[in-house]
């Protein structure tokens, strides 16, 4: 069965082994290839069980929060979230040390997110007096940021940025033309209504244009002539097909990702270059025959 690569697979020409060093031979290699590569048994494992214990870490901090719950259950919390800091610990630890590159891993992005996820915990817990320069509370809430790292599990956290950044330049387009008509839309309403209806300045009438626009309607704003209404009317018919067109653009370059046939993790042993079709046979750099997975991943 054809497995998808996670978000920590590598785009096309950017290889993670000339980024971070793709350890060679040894233990480390064996490491590398089930944390960093997600086309193994081995690596799938790895990437489920991470993904369980950031929902199941997330969730703690959501009940936590809750203070019937949390006055019943605080001990049993406490104890869980020392257990989920270990564990992301020590997951921290494995991916700094399996590559050759420690420092330029931990400066990355899913770098930064995995010390994140740990470090408002040792915070709190290894210095003294820190609320008094910061409530607590509010580095615990922190940990909830661990919900970031699911985007280094999950395929579809990539195919969505990569569809993302091939529309940007046509989402950039659009947010500029919505941006010419709230603009319009709200200076005509500020010369019609004028500040009797609440209209008292052009930024006000931006505001209701949004508002409208986007369908919120909160009501805090309405026009009260006829001029206006009409207006109005325009403005959320023309709401109605605006807010479709990021959702096409967006659903087109998805189709075409999967009209595209997606790289795996799979690695060359000789010449270390990544990004294998599932099927290869031989290396398309270096043409030497390409390993099938370790034994045991």
């Amino acid at each position: 069965m054809q497995t998808t690569p996670s978000a920590n697979s590598a785009a096309p020409g950017d290889n993670p082994d000339r980024r971070l060093g793709r350890p060679v031979s040894g233990w480390r290699l064996r490491m590398y290839i089930v944390i960093f590569e997600a086309d193994t048994p081995a690596g799938r494992r790895f990437d489920l069980t991470l993904i369980a214990a950031v929902l199941a870490s997330v969730a703690v901090v959501l009940l936590d929060s809750v203070e019937s719950v949390s006055a019943k259950s605080g001990g049993l919390f406490d104890v869980l979230e020392f257990g989920f800091t270990a564990l992301f610990t020590v997951e921290y630890i494995a991916r700094l040390s399996c590559v050759r590159r420690p420092l330029r891993y931990a400066r990355s992005f899913f770098g930064l997110i995995d010390l994140l996820a740990v470090l408002p915990t040792y915070l709190a817990l290894f210095v003294p007096g820190l609320h008094a320069l910061i409530d607590v509370r509010i580095l615990r809430v922190l940990r909830i940021f661990r919900v970031l790292k699911l985007g280094a599990y999950v395929a579809e956290y990539r195919a969505l940025g990569l569809a993302l950044a091939a529309s940007r330049r046509k989402i950039t387009v659009f947010l500029v033309f919505v941006m010419m008509v709230v603009l319009l839309m709200g200076t005509l309403m500020y010369l019609v209504e004028g500040p009797g209806s609440g209209f008292t300045s052009i930024p006000m009438g931006i505001y209701w244009a949004i508002v409208t626009m986007t369908t919120v309607g909160y009501g805090d704003l309405t026009p009260k002539t006829d001029i206006g209404r009409l207006i109005a009317s325009l403005q959320m018919l023309l709401g109605w097909g605006i807010l479709a067109v990021p959702t096409g653009i967006v659903s087109a370059e998805f189709t075409a990702q999967r009209v595209r046939r997606e790289p795996t993790t799979r690695t060359c042993h000789e010449c270390l270059s990544e990004g294998h079709e599932s099927n290869a046979v031989f290396c398309k750099n270096c043409a030497a025959r390409l390993p099938g997975p370790l034994a045991g991943t």
